[in-house]
Parts: structure tokens; sequence; C-alpha cells
């Protein structure tokens, strides 16, 4: 089995247990096919099934957008066309612009479609650059997931906190001025807002101190944020 490069196929499954196995033999086959041969394969078909599968499963998605890179990378070398992106992008506009009937039908789904978009703007880059489309609605949903209500759902606190340790940084780069709004919100959030559950606050306090440490964490803040949470 070929390679595309840098994702040798036996390390993604390696790397990536549970994301491979969440997928049916189907599509496992369909993804074998696509980094040895894209033209044999219906790459919109393939693009279809990796979206399917992660706006309903947490522990896909998270590593979704590792997998559809590989796709990527493969397609633009051995084929020299963008197919299986070009309706990954079609697709994720579309979930987008229902996603707050999304949130209101099911917080999980919700969750998972920003944890794939979020993994999708980490993975897949174009001139070493995120993907423009991405860059607004990825902010749109987490500022989404700074509302209010939102941060009364430890869930969705959750969602926000993860996703800004893994792709804060580079939506800082693409627009600081939609970083400062939303940690105001945050700041707000965690000083306003009376009743927050005690872990959302230890949650949204570490967020804080995490971006004003320039997205990082000194080793006694990260034992005292995550002994917290162990304990």
């Amino acid at each position: 089995m070929k390679q595309a490069r840098g994702f040798p196929l036996h390390r993604l499954k390696q790397d990536m247990d549970s994301a491979w196995t969440a997928l049916d033999v189907g599509t496992q086959t369909m993804f074998q096919k696509a980094i040895d041969d894209p033209k044999s394969v219906d790459l919109e078909k393939l693009s279809n099934a990796f979206v399917d599968q992660s706006l309903k499963d947490i522990s896909f998605c998270k590593d979704a957008g590792r997998m559809c890179y590989a796709v990527v990378q493969a397609e633009a070398q051995k084929a020299a066309t963008n197919v299986f992106r070009g309706n990954l992008l079609t697709r994720l506009q579309q979930a987008f612009t229902a996603r707050e009937e999304t949130r209101n039908r099911s917080v999980q789904e919700w969750v998972c479609l920003v944890t794939f978009m979020c993994s999708i703007f980490d993975y897949i880059k174009v001139n070493n650059a995120p993907l423009a489309p991405l860059v607004d609605p990825v902010y749109d949903c987490l500022y989404r997931l700074a509302q209010p209500d939102a941060l009364m759902n430890e869930e969705e606190v959750d969602c926000l906190v993860v996703q800004l340790h893994r792709v804060g940084e580079q939506l800082e780069q693409t627009n600081s001025q939609r970083m400062n709004q939303l940690f105001y919100w945050l700041r707000d959030g965690f000083l306003l807002q009376e009743d927050l559950s005690s872990m959302t606050r230890l949650l949204l306090l570490e967020i804080l101190e995490f971006r004003a440490s320039g997205w990082t964490l000194t080793d006694t803040a990260h034992k005292y944020y995550y002994s917290e949470v162990v304990d």
C-alpha cells in the first residue's frame, strides 16, 4: 500500500485506533483506496461518509481532520484535483448554516460539529495557512459556545475550552480582534454569571490564563488545574 506524504496508512490506524474502528468496513476500504489511488474512489461519497460519522461520533470527529488531510494530500499529489476538500467544505457550510437547529435538537451533535470543524481547521492547510472559508464559521461557533446559556452546559464549556487549546493560537493569528471579543465574553461570564458550576469556573479560569500566558501553561499552573480536575 502506497502512502500519502507524512501519513503511512498503518500509522494512521495505530495513532487513531478509535477513529478507524468507528468507520464501517466499506468506508475503511474507500479510505484505503483513496490513499493509494484517489482516481479509483468516489471521493464525494467518502467525504460524505466522514462528515456523517463525525456528526454523530465524538470519538471519531476528534481525529477526523487528520484522516481527511491524508485524503486531501493523496488527491492533490496523485490526481491533481480537490474534489474531496471541495465537498467537505460544502457539507461543513451546510451543517454550519443549520447549527442552531442542530444545537436545539441535540447538544451532543452540536458539539460534534464544532469539534469536527476545528479538527479540519487544525489539519488542512493551503500554502501553510488555514482554510480561509473556515475562519469565520469556527469563530462563530466558538462565539455561540461563549454565550450565557451555553456556559450553563458543561458539555459545551468543555468543547469550547478543548477547541481553544487546539486551534486558539492559530485562530488568533487570523483575526486577533475576534479573539479579543471572544475572551471579553469569557471574562464577563466568569466574573458576572453567578450560576456557573464550579467545574465551568475552573475551565474558564484555566483558558483565560492559558491565553494570557501566550497559549501555554506553566508547569505549576498545569498541575494546579489538572490536579483539580482529577480530584
